[in-house]
């Protein structure tokens, strides 16, 4: 059952702060409206109007995608805390001990390259919210600093010796299942329950594929490359092909096909022929395949994996995407499989 009345999430208000720079982890925020028709969407929002006046720390939940920090950032734009800053950090993309300095700061001469005194982004996000992208990516020691911080409330940069108070809504996003990494040992329990007071599970585009034409009809209508002719519609047996694929990137990748498909059709209509391969002949899944007692798990998801890279032309982030994990849990599986090298550039393997 889908919602026509449905209201997408207003773009930011202009009084609303905005983190101030950049670094490879954390980025400034342009606020987009969220799409939707769907009932599973309609009732997700709804719990987002209900959970975003109270200050509870909320886990994100959803495969990669499927706009877990437009999520986080709804929730901002909803609470008391609207006009101080929203800071995002992604905590897969850096090492540890540049993380700790980009999260929490540090001291003058605490390092070599530490010149001057850097507040951290927690500090920096003081009266507002704290979103923190795959915090399943957190090591072991990162953790125990963070469990620290939410419970004291306070940090302590790199080098210093004195706390620095720090009052944030805590938002933090993962599509890991973090109760099987607590079981594995991989994630501290007790911050596990400190930072899921709310979970909220963003669905896969798979599941909200009445969405699909407005999301198709958004992304074309509004591109950001001044130079693509934008407005162009597609046509209806094009649509149902659209509709009909699965989307395993999400939205990211619904966005990607959109602005290709912008930049690379010729008429004002995109027709069928139009699509890329991938979406008008999907590999058909095979549901008969028995099980084989010469294969490992191991070797099957190596095979898989390598079978993506194949499929997205040796393109790492894409073939991330697509399978649901981060860029460096790529890195990690094809330097285990000794493959990096010839994945090493965004190209066909060599054969």
């Amino acid at each position: 059952m889908s919602n026509d009345n449905a209201s997408p999430i207003l773009p930011t208000p202009q009084n609303s702060k905005q983190i101030m720079w950049q670094t490879p982890a954390a980025k400034i925020i342009e606020q987009k409206p969220i799409i939707y028709k769907s009932d599973v969407m309609v009732q997700l929002m709804k719990m987002i109007e209900r959970v975003a006046a109270s200050n509870a720390n909320i886990l994100v939940l959803g495969e990669s995608g499927t706009g877990k920090e437009l999520i986080a950032h709804a929730v901002h734009e909803r609470s008391q805390r609207k006009s101080r800053p929203f800071v995002a950090i992604n905590c897969g993309a850096l090492r540890e001990t540049l993380l700790e300095s980009e999260l929490f700061g540090h001291e003058k001469g605490s390092f070599t390259g530490a010149y001057q005194k850097k507040i951290g982004l927690a500090e920096a996000a003081s009266g507002g919210t704290l979103f923190l992208d795959e915090i399943g990516e957190l090591s072991p020691a990162i953790q125990a600093k963070l469990l620290r911080f939410i419970q004291e409330g306070e940090v302590y940069r790199v080098g210093g010796k004195d706390p620095v108070k720090v009052d944030i809504r805590l938002i933090c996003a993962t599509n890991r299942d973090l109760e099987k990494e607590v079981q594995l040992g991989n994630f501290r329990e007790d911050l596990y329950y400190r930072i899921n007071t709310i979970v909220a599970s963003v669905p896969p585009l798979r599941r909200r594929k009445e969405d699909i034409p407005a999301l198709v009809n958004h992304f074309l209508a509004a591109h950001s490359h001044t130079y693509v002719s934008r407005g162009r519609q597609m046509d209806e047996e094009a649509m149902k092909l659209m509709v009909g694929y699965d989307w395993p990137g999400n939205i990211r990748e619904l966005q990607n096909v959109c602005e290709r498909l912008q930049i690379l059709s010729e008429g004002h209509v995109i027709m069928l022929n139009d699509l890329p391969d991938n979406v008008r002949s999907p590999e058909k899944k095979d549901e008969t395949a028995e099980y084989d007692p010469t294969i490992t798990l191991g070797e099957l998801e190596k095979r898989y994996i390598l079978k993506a890279l194949g499929h997205f032309d040796g393109n790492k982030t894409q073939a991330a995407n697509a399978l649901g994990i981060t860029i460096k849990t790529l890195y990690n599986k094809l330097h285990e499989y000794g493959e990096f090298e010839k994945f090493a550039v965004h190209q066909k393997p060599v054969k």
